[in-house]
């Protein structure tokens, strides 16, 4: 939460300029409160665990959040029953006049396929556009970020020479990134992907900055300025169990695949793993709540519904 302090106090620009979420008693006189609502498009076969997942860093804040949960009406899951989904799941039909602070799309176990080989594509192009104009931050995480960019931005992938399977080490390459307040000069992120960004493609489009970073495991997060869209590359919401269930998941079906990296003590997955990544994970998404959503989303979100200036011409639109 923010510090209320006199606007004309000294201590009020050496604050903001160390990005201490500080507030004027002039803003906070006027500020309305109510709760903010978020948009979950589940984009993962493991419904429950992925809702459970970001449900809890989501909520780890002092705010009122309402979550709403978004599912493809083009396809449909196999791995849930169609109970769970009917009775919490909302269709784009049913949401798509409405208004939103923040919007959230997972990652889904598709990239071993072109994006215009997904099933949903159009389904989800037509929900990426309509984000631009009715929702004021959207976060899209690992293949939801790779989809995000190739269709906003006509960004590419390419293809790892192995899968990328592990907890890796990052640094914030953006400073002044109020996503990335507070995180240690070195902080960890889990990652299971076997794509990845060509740099310089991101580095080409002026619009996009990128925050941070892993020497091993690339480009991780990307935002335009006032972080209206944030594109993350790993899974800093994962739970401790998380990467040993992929693991054991493939070792069982004799899926090549290697013992995930800084994961066990050791590299012995007879042992605990060791979880290295809960505190900055909370972090992003306090920051991401509390910093982007909370403090500059307008209180009514119908103002959200002003077309803003979009290149039609990227690839990956008709």
């Amino acid at each position: 939460m923010p510090i209320k302090i006199p606007e004309q106090l000294p201590a009020t620009r050496t604050l903001m300029e160390e990005n201490i979420f500080v507030m004027t008693e002039k803003r906070a006189l006027s500020q309305d409160i109510r709760p903010l609502h978020i948009l979950l498009l589940n984009l993962m076969p493991t419904k429950i665990e992925t809702e459970t997942q970001l449900a809890r860093v989501l909520g780890n804040t002092p705010l009122q959040i309402e979550l709403d949960l978004l599912q493809t009406s083009s396809y449909q899951s196999s791995h849930i029953s169609s109970s769970h989904m009917k009775h919490f799941y909302k269709t784009f039909d049913q949401i798509k006049d409405r208004c939103y602070d923040g919007f959230v799309i997972t990652g889904a176990p598709l990239e071993h396929l072109a994006y215009e080989d997904v099933d949903y594509w159009e389904e989800l192009r037509e929900i990426m556009d309509w984000s631009l104009t009715h929702v004021y931050s959207t976060l899209h995480i690992c293949w939801g970020a790779f989809a995000g960019l190739y269709h906003h931005y006509g960004i590419g992938n390419v293809k790892l020479p192995e899968k990328l399977f592990g907890v890796f080490e990052h640094q914030v390459e953006r400073k002044s990134s109020i996503l990335f307040r507070g995180f240690d000069d070195i902080f960890m992120v889990p990652h299971s992907r076997g794509i990845g960004l060509p740099r310089e493609q991101i580095e080409a489009r002026p619009e996009l900055k990128i925050l941070a970073s892993s020497p091993v495991a690339g480009v991780y997060c990307i935002s335009t300025e006032g972080g209206r869209q944030i594109f993350v590359t790993g899974h800093s919401e994962y739970d401790p169990r998380t990467l040993e269930n992929e693991y054991l998941r493939d070792v069982k079906a004799g899926v090549p695949i290697h013992v995930p990296d800084n994961y066990y003590p050791d590299d012995d997955p007879s042992k605990a793993p060791l979880v290295r990544w809960r505190s900055s994970g909370n972090l992003f998404f306090a920051n991401w709540i509390n910093y982007i959503v909370y403090q500059t989303t307008p209180y009514d979100l119908s103002e959200l519904r002003i077309v803003r200036e979009f290149d039609k011409s990227q690839p990956g639109h008709s």
